[in-house]
């Protein structure tokens, strides 16, 4: 303390010791006049010492005054704030309040701690992060925005004092929510198999059947106080408040088993399409996320709900089996507008997804022909031929095909602006063979037999995805007839597009329809050989053998089977194919592989139908069809990705009640 102050305090010591100095040289001289000054310079050493010692205090009483009085300044100014503030320690404890904290907040708050007062203020968390502000904290029925301020200690031994300015938001808040929940939300709703139903009944039902699904939609309406219009015979928009919302939610959305249920003689269940639209800028924002919410909802195969909220996007339903209902008038229409592409561009890049399959290349060579019968140059994307489209691409490579092929870096030294990209078999941008050159292009035409993903390749031209098709191969097939007047395919195409149906069918055994088998007879007719296309399945003793050990560490639980390889799999096609074969076992309904694929873990699920396997996979980043679906993890141990499938499965049994 006095080292702090000593610049104030007058400094004699030189003095004395000079006064001392001198005595000395005196006592040399003359002893007596010695004594005679060493008497007064004791005197003097003792005045000086009180007189300091007085000026001193009365100092330190001076600057103890002052800051008294800074103190009770302070105390004053902080007491007559008009908001809520109270100062704790860092510890949390709240050691003073000013009087609108105590009247309005907390009556009795010193030595409580506001951090277990108020749960919404984590003390660590505001310290570490700096943070000053924090909105929308509740207490008790009111609503504040809590301003801090940290006052940091320089000493290390002196602890941090945090002030809290709480400034009353209820009205705000209050007259926010009610805004919110009273933005309007649109919803289009569309009984997506209207005709199928019709046509699979009696003529004198089917208004029985109509007048019933309006009566369905217009209860369900009515329960949220909604505006409803049927502009169309299948179509309806629909208009409501949004606080209505977190209901059909909850619900989720109970409309779409309600009409399911709706039986006058139709042998095909009603379903019905919802896209809903919620927070656009404006309405027709709102209106156009109510679309594209309903027609990523068509595009999954129907019978479920989409709610899109800006870029965030909700999923519900979806657990019927899809109903072949596209028409041969749209393949021409959309074969038709293809070709138009075709003739604008420079040249064409057919691209498929990573790690193609037989269906992949089944559609790109068909593709590739139909561009090549337009006279167009045409190319196809890849990388690496794995062990699926091993021997198909013998056959290829003996037949000609010099300089079709190319890969990543060939391609970015081909590609303009007006280069026509042909996708087929996938329409997830992440998931083709070479994303960036989406980037590059003006054209993109996408072909795909998946149900539609959320992060589906948005800036295509063209996109034709028709979950009702058995594959990408049998889409390419009708296409081809309708983009030239004479279709001309080599044997090696038209058998590369029957082992795609092949494969996806399962030897024409599942998600098969009337176009299926017409598709397969205009192929037979192009050339392909049906023996030719099952030795493009036979297999080595090792794959042989590989698989039936895959069947055989299968483990089963609720009719699901799961299956998984530790080691490494050179050829991926064993995985879907095991999925398979565990169908063919009694009491089995759906089948789960997992194996390690390419630094990967591949996992391909398969079911009978009752068990949407598509939902399962795509809550962990997968996706495919109500019956044959497939995912690929990154980054993750195999037995990890057992526990996380393992999660989703048990979250679609416990949400589908199939317990």
């Amino acid at each position: 303390m006095d080292n702090k102050f000593r610049n104030f305090i007058p400094n004699v010591k030189i003095y004395m010791i000079i006064i001392a100095i001198l005595l000395i040289i005196i006592a040399y001289f003359n002893i007596y006049i010695f004594y005679f000054g060493l008497s007064i310079y004791i005197l003097l050493l003792f005045y000086n010492f009180k007189s300091v010692k007085l000026k001193k205090d009365e100092f330190f009483k001076l600057i103890e005054d002052i800051s008294s009085n800074i103190d009770v300044a302070g105390r004053n100014t902080l007491s007559k704030i008009p908001i809520p503030l109270v100062i704790a320690d860092n510890d949390g404890k709240m050691i003073w309040a000013n009087n609108p904290f105590i009247e309005n907040v907390f009556k009795n708050p010193h030595g409580k701690k506001i951090d277990t007062l108020i749960g919404e203020i984590n003390l660590t968390k505001i310290s570490e992060k700096n943070i000053n502000e924090l909105s929308k904290v509740k207490i008790e029925d009111e609503y504040y925005d809590v301003m801090i301020n940290i006052v940091k200690s320089k000493s290390s031994s002196r602890k941090n004092i945090y002030i809290f300015y709480f400034i009353n938001k209820t009205d705000y808040y209050n007259l926010l929510e009610n805004h919110n929940e009273r933005k309007m939300v649109v919803a289009l709703i569309e009984v997506d198999n209207h005709d199928e139903v019709l046509k699979s009944m009696e003529e004198i039902n089917r208004p029985l059947l109509i007048a019933e699904i309006d009566k369905k939609i217009n209860t369900f309406t009515s329960s949220l106080n909604a505006l409803v219009r049927k502009y169309d015979v299948n179509k309806y928009v629909v208009v409501f408040e949004e606080q209505f919302v977190s209901k059909l939610i909850d619900s989720k959305f109970a409309i779409l088993d309600e009409v399911r249920e709706i039986s006058f003689g139709n042998k095909i269940p009603v379903t019905l399409s919802i896209g809903v639209g919620i927070n656009g800028d404006n309405p027709y924002k709102t209106h156009q996320y109510a679309i594209a919410a309903k027609d990523l909802a068509l595009g999954r195969g129907g019978d479920q709900a989409v709610v899109k909220d800006g870029d965030r996007l909700l999923f519900f339903g979806g657990r019927s089996k899809e109903v072949e209902k596209r028409t041969r008038v749209k393949a021409r229409v959309i074969a038709h507008a293809i070709s138009e592409l075709i003739n604008q561009s420079t040249e064409v890049i057919i691209m498929g997804h990573e790690s193609p399959d037989l269906d992949s290349m089944g559609a790109a060579l068909g593709m590739y022909r139909g561009c090549k019968l337009k006279g167009k140059n045409t190319y196809i994307m890849l990388n690496k031929v794995n062990k699926s489209i091993e021997k198909i691409m013998e056959k290829v490579n003996n037949r000609g095909y010099e300089g079709v092929f190319i890969t990543n870096e060939t391609a970015n030294l081909i590609v303009k602006e007006t280069t026509l990209i042909i996708v087929v078999d996938v329409h997830r941008k992440s998931f083709v063979e070479y994303p960036e050159l989406l980037d590059k292009v003006r054209n993109i035409v996408v072909i795909d037999h998946h149900r539609k993903s959320v992060d589906f390749i948005d800036n295509a031209t063209i996109s034709y995805i028709e979950p009702y098709a058995s594959s990408t191969a049998e889409l390419v097939t009708e296409l081809i007839q309708y983009m030239v007047e004479k279709v001309e395919l080599k044997d090696v195409e038209a058998q590369a597009l029957m082992v795609g149906i092949y494969v996806d069918t399962k030897n024409f055994t599942h998600k098969t329809g009337t176009r299926t088998f017409e598709a397969a007879g205009f192929l037979k007719k192009m050339g392909a050989d049906l023996i030719e296309v099952k030795k493009l399945f036979a297999d080595d003793f090792k794959t042989f053998i590989q698989r039936v050990e895959l069947i055989k560490s299968a483990e089963i639980k609720n009719g699901i089977a799961i299956a998984l390889h530790r080691g490494h799999v050179d050829n991926f096609i064993i995985v879907p194919q095991a999925a398979d074969d565990l169908l063919k076992i009694d009491g089995i309904e759906a089948s789960f592989v997992l194996a390690n694929v390419d630094n990967e873990v591949m996992i391909s699920g398969r079911s009978l139908g009752d068990i949407n396997v598509q939902l399962i996979l795509e809550s962990i980043g997968g996706g495919g069809h109500m019956t044959i679906a497939g995912a690929r993890l990154s980054n993750i141990s195999i037995d990890d990705a057992k526990k996380l499938l393992e999660q989703a499965i048990n979250k679609y049994l416990k949400e589908s009640d199939k317990r």
